[in-house]
């Protein structure tokens, strides 16, 4: 919402400058959103009369014109602009005026024609942009008057006023909010004492949605511009002027937070009535446009049909015109969730609805409309007359004249909420005294009462002790309130080793190459990798209410979401993918929510260049690398039957299933445009947990190592997994660790026998205390080969 300063400080002194104004409100709970500089005060910018104008003798466009600054003697200005006429007064910029960085205005020829000046558009001097051309300034402006005089500056501040203060959404209501921050009086603007008009028959009101409805009959109206005044403080906050009768409701809204409607009484046929509208029935609303209703909507209506939806807009054909003479002023409170729905359902939003759906003052709908009728009185010289009220259904409202407008403009009190003083300081951790307690809730209007303070009608936010202490706290301001402790030693939870086994994970998949990808968490009914993953339909998590088919369930798995990005990237055009994600999946059984990990590569492991050719595809392999260099040594892997796979494995981390590895089959593959293999694993991070894993430090080798080659010739079904299972079983204290470098098979039997492999791994031996010698290394090469093979059976290459 949008506030003017020049407005506010009719209500409320403000602070010296604008920065102690934006940090106390800001402070306060209210946000600044943009500070924004209106008006003009450019020196040496004045208004001038056009008294000649003739074609420049050497350019089409361009005109030399002989105007009146008041000086008393005539300039000669060149001008480009077609938009006037001889005798028009127009904004002159003489020599020496500044119009902005490096745009100072000075004596010179233009195509050999002098010009002492610059006739001015809206937007040069950084008004808001009009039509083409210059700024037609009204005739009644004095010729040779600075033009900052017509267009005064003001300082406008753009606040994000939350849901539930809209109280907030008035210069009235921020003008409290200053008064009671700085400790200063509050000015309200004067109000009727007594009802304007005499009280006539009830208005007929039939929903429930709307609990107060009145309208003020004013006749003998002069429908016409609005004083300069008035058209100021509506231009400074963003609305355009219309005439005098609609600018006024706009100002009682800004000025009260109170939406107001303005119909021509005569174009209106019947008696109004509030209604919910019929099936079909269609609306034209003021800004041209016809909307289809349902019976959800609220409409204001007369014999003929909806003239208005209410709250959100009112209707083109009663709108307030040139020729109006008798106006109906509307006034009313909405049902804020009726109001909201109807908005959002229209795609019709106003400042009217902003407000009624945010909740107004149910006991301040009277005096704004009374204030509205005064003005139109003062202004437009209407006379008020007959005020119509209506109730709605169940309305815990009543009429009463005196009641509603409040003697003195005094505010209506609507119940009491309860306030211990001893509470105030217990909870904010600084002592408060008694009367600052008293200054600071009957500032924010409230009232003492027996065991708490009664609150007015336009703060129902506050129903709890601990909201009036948070307005308390609010003004005191926590800087008062005394640091105790910098820090608390907080242990860590297991939310917090969930965050940093995920971030821990998160880095190594980066530090590999791999991208992350964000997948959404609704996936069709038959998301992909369902079968792959070995899930049951049925224990999908359905969406009750699905807005399209591919949004049914919640994801039982991280796999669809990254498959579907391994095809969109690859239809893309890139040559390899390797994503990784790491996310919540559901399922209906328990644990029905928790954390995986998943990864996808396909395509090459290196980019083709002039050296390494076409380089080699990613496989289940490159995988199981990955997998192992971020999970640790304790990594292994079991072959696992999946007829949905091509290739299948079981992920374990020290001797405890964690999650599963596989290859799609080619189809499957080829249904994503991949060109080759397609290679997955998910991990279940609680699983992960579970196995207890913890890093252990491990110096750096202070002295060097020895290896040894060896050979083996073992059968073709002997996996390495347990050929190097046998190596650790040793436990030989100077192995450090066993790489296989080199796999040959010969199915003609020529080299190996058909039915055998030979497999060949370099043993690195070192010592951490000492540099081995060459009989210690050949010693414990020598008892490993033993142990391979009496207990695998292989045979040694040598």
């Amino acid at each position: 919402m949008k506030v003017s300063l020049n407005w506010l400080r009719e209500f409320v002194e403000l602070p010296a400058t604008v920065p102690e104004l934006v940090e106390l409100l800001t402070l306060a709970g209210v946000e600044v959103e943009e500070v924004m500089a209106l008006g003009v005060s450019m020196p040496k910018v004045v208004v001038a009369q056009i008294k000649e104008s003739v074609p420049h003798p050497n350019a089409d466009r361009l005109s030399v014109t002989k105007v009146d600054d008041g000086s008393g003697v005539e300039r000669q200005v060149v001008c480009g602009a077609k938009n006037y006429q001889v005798g028009d007064k127009v904004p002159l910029a003489l020599p020496g005026a500044v119009l902005g960085p490096d745009f100072k205005i000075k004596v010179g020829k233009l195509r050999g024609v002098e010009s002492e000046g610059m006739l001015c558009s809206a937007e040069e001097l950084g008004l808001p942009k009009g039509a083409d051309g210059l700024l037609i300034l009204p005739a009644e402006a004095t010729v040779g008057t600075a033009i900052s005089a017509l267009f005064p500056g003001d300082t406008v501040l753009d606040l994000e006023v939350t849901p539930n203060r809209p109280d907030l959404l008035s210069h009235t209501g921020i003008a409290r909010e200053i008064a009671v921050l700085t400790q200063r009086p509050l000015r309200l603007p004067a109000r009727p004492g007594q009802l304007l008009g005499f009280v006539g028959e009830v208005i007929e009101v039939e929903p429930k949605e709307c609990a107060f409805y009145s309208v003020q009959a004013i006749g003998n109206v002069r429908v016409g511009p609005s004083p300069e005044w008035l058209q100021r403080k509506l231009t400074a906050v963003g609305l355009r002027p219309i005439n005098n009768v609609v600018d006024i409701t706009n100002l009682v809204m800004l000025e009260s937070g109170q939406p107001l409607h303005a119909f021509d009484a005569d174009k209106l046929e019947g008696e109004l009535c509030v209604r919910m509208a019929a099936e079909g029935e269609t609306f034209l609303a003021l800004e041209g446009k016809s909307y289809p209703l349902t019976p959800r909507n609220l409409v204001i209506a007369d014999g003929r049909g909806a003239v208005a939806i209410g709250g959100v807009m009112g209707g083109e054909a009663t709108g307030v015109t040139a020729t109006t003479t008798n106006v109906a002023l509307e006034g009313a409170w909405f049902d804020p969730a009726n109001i909201r729905r109807t908005a959002r359902t229209l795609g019709l939003g106003s400042d009217s609805s902003y407000r009624f759906e945010r909740g107004v003052d149910r006991a301040g709908v009277l005096r704004a409309a009374q204030r509205a009728a005064q003005l139109i009185a003062e202004l437009a010289g209407g006379t008020p007359g007959e005020l119509r009220v209506g109730l709605g259904e169940d309305s815990q409202q009543g009429f009463e004249p005196t009641a509603m407008l409040g003697e003195d403009s005094e505010p209506v009190f609507t119940h009491t909420a309860p306030l211990r003083n001893a509470r105030v300081g217990a909870l904010l951790g600084v002592e408060v005294a008694d009367a600052r307690i008293a200054e600071i809730l009957t500032g924010f209007g409230l009232r003492p009462a027996e065991g708490g303070w009664e609150v007015p009608s336009y703060r129902q936010d506050l129903t709890r002790e601990v909201d009036l202490i948070e307005e308390i706290s609010r003004v005191v301001g926590m800087e008062a309130v005394p640091a105790r402790m910098q820090a608390r030693f907080a242990p860590a939870s297991a939310t917090d080793r969930e965050y940093d086994r995920a971030m821990t994970l998160r880095g190594a998949f980066v530090a590999a190459g791999l991208h992350e990808a964000r997948s959404l968490t609704l996936v069709p009914l038959q998301p992909l990798g369902l079968a792959a993953l070995g899930g049951d339909p049925a224990k999908l998590l359905r969406v009750k209410n699905p807005m399209i088919d591919d949004q049914v369930v919640l994801r039982p798995n991280l796999l669809h979401g990254l498959l579907k990005a391994v095809g969109d990237n690859l239809r893309a055009g890139a040559q390899a993918v390797r994503l990784f994600e790491i996310g919540r999946v559901y399922a209906r059984q328990e644990p029905e929510e928790c954390t995986h990990a998943a990864v996808v590569l396909t395509g090459s492991t290196a980019a083709r260049t002039w050296r390494s050719g076409e380089g080699r595809a990613a496989d289940l392999y490159d995988l199981k690398g990955l997998l192992t260099a971020a999970l640790g040594a304790g990594t292994t892997f079991v072959p696992a039957e999946n007829p949905a796979l091509a290739l299948s494995l079981a992920v374990q981390l020290d001797g405890r299933p964690i999650g599963c590895a596989g290859q799609l089959w080619p189809a499957e593959a080829r249904a994503l445009d991949a060109a080759g293999a397609v290679v997955f694993a998910e991990l279940d991070l609680g699983a992960l947990e579970r196995t207890g894993a913890a890093k252990k430090f491990r110096e750096i080798p202070r002295f060097p190592s020895t290896t040894r080659d060896i050979a083996l010739l073992a059968p073709l079904d002997l996996p390495h997994a347990q050929i190097d299972a046998t190596l650790r079983a040793a436990q030989e204290p100077l192995l450090e660790r066993a790489e296989i470098f080199d796999v040959f098979t010969d199915p003609s039997g020529a080299k190996v026998p058909e039915d055998k492999k030979s497999v060949a791994y370099s043993l690195t031996y070192r010592a951490s205390d000492r540099t081995l010698t060459a009989e210690e290394v050949n010693a414990a090469h020598a008892r490993l080969k033993e142990r391979l093979k009496s207990n695998l059976g292989v045979a040694l290459r040598e």
